[in-house]
């Protein structure tokens, strides 16, 4: 059923690896460089020129045909143009979560399947579904669920979480149930050593070799205002704008006996809102409000009719699971309730729902709910009315 799977390449050793296997498992594989950025340093390099000849080497290594996509303006828009929007807006964007969405198993699948003629697609994502590494379980007649990999430091379900059930259906992940180290092993057992010996890009592909603060400030007119101390309301530093900052933030703020944290931004004041001690009580909250969620497969039993799901929550993708309480409400948004209080918990980032090990889906987050000091406070003043 499944015979001709276009992979994307992308010069790493994952893809490279990924390539591999489904030469060997003898699928009609078709190499895919998906070009979603111009990235030129200051002395003229563009790192993806690297990138693209390294995946043309591995291309010519295995025997398998490359194509080099390119969706620079389609990422402009979808992506990038949403990120600046939100930091302008004082919100912390994740466009990891959005290349995936929009990109990776929106526009790269669909021109895989109708351009290229692919049954399937396949990527070298530490991720996994119930259909198997190579669709050799796929069920047409089943819901495909997105699963977590076994190795939880690489597992990468978090920015998966937005992509639809339609592409997950036709999408192999042929390393997803290896760990790193054993990727690396494979390549250099399998003459791919260039691969795993090549430095692991980190961090968000357009801003490059750059400091986030110097890329950010070429694109958002830079605002100053001030820092305000959330306790006693004086105002204590200057800040250069609401971009340059996101919720539990260390600020460099001189003079002070204790170093102060980002707690709010205000973006119709322009003043960020600080508290002194990373541990300070107010960048705490047991309760999130998120927007609409997209669901891969929604948990089992949610409803608008305000029944209560238990499922496992987290919006740093590095970060342990919390269990949690979701209801539905009538607008579709979701209310959630942490078993335990997490500290700085970020508009403009993503609740991610899991339940054993599958992720269901994610909802941007709106706000997190009162601090667990003003909760303490409404409940001790309710016990001293109803006494």
């Amino acid at each position: 059923m499944f015979r001709r799977v276009v992979v994307g390449i992308s010069g790493g050793v994952d893809s490279a690896v990924s390539a591999y296997l489904l030469k060997k498992r003898g699928f009609e594989v078709c190499g895919a460089f998906m070009k979603n950025w111009d990235l030129i340093d200051e002395s003229g390099y563009c790192s993806g020129e690297q990138d693209f000849e390294d995946a043309q080497r591995l291309c010519r290594t295995l025997s398998i045909p490359l194509e080099e996509i390119n969706f620079v303006k389609d990422y402009w828009v979808e992506v990038f143009g949403n990120f600046l929007k939100d930091y302008e807006a004082g919100i912390t964007p994740n466009p990891d979560i959005l290349c995936n969405r929009h990109i990776k198993f929106n526009r790269f699948f669909h021109h895989a399947r109708e351009r290229l003629g692919a049954d399937a697609i396949a990527t070298g994502h530490y991720a996994r579904t119930n259909f198997g590494p190579f669709l050799e379980r796929y069920n047409e007649n089943e819901k495909v669920r997105l699963l977590m990999a076994p190795d939880p430091i690489k597992d990468q379900t978090f920015f998966l979480s937005q992509i639809s059930a339609e592409a997950l259906r036709r999408t192999m992940f042929p390393i997803g149930a290896l760990t790193k180290p054993q990727v690396k092993r494979l390549a250099i057992e399998v003459g791919l050593e260039a691969y795993a010996r090549k430095k692991e890009s980190m961090g968000i592909c357009f801003v490059g070799k750059r400091s986030f603060q110097q890329f950010i400030g070429e694109y958002i007119e830079t605002k100053p205002g001030p820092f305000v101390d959330v306790d006693s309301g004086r105002e204590v530093g200057q800040h250069a704008g609401l971009h340059h900052w996101t919720v539990g933030q260390k600020c460099k703020i001189g003079g002070c006996p204790q170093p102060y944290y980002v707690l709010r931004k205000h973006r119709e004041s322009n003043v960020i809102e600080v508290a002194a001690g990373h541990d300070h009580p107010l960048l705490y909250t047991d309760m999130v409000y998120t927007e609409r969620p997209v669901w891969i497969n929604a948990p089992p039993g949610l409803s608008s009719e305000g029944r209560v799901v238990r499922c496992e929550f987290r919006f740093q993708h590095t970060k342990p699971l919390v269990g949690c309480s979701v209801i539905e409400t009538h607008g579709r948004q979701l209310f959630v309730k942490l078993d335990r209080p997490l500290r700085a918990i970020t508009p403009g980032q993503y609740a991610v729902f899991y339940r054993n090990e599958e992720c269901f889906g994610s909802a941007r987050i709106l706000q997190p709910g009162p601090s667990i000091v003003y909760s303490a406070a409404s409940v001790s003043l309710k016990s001293e009315a109803s006494g």
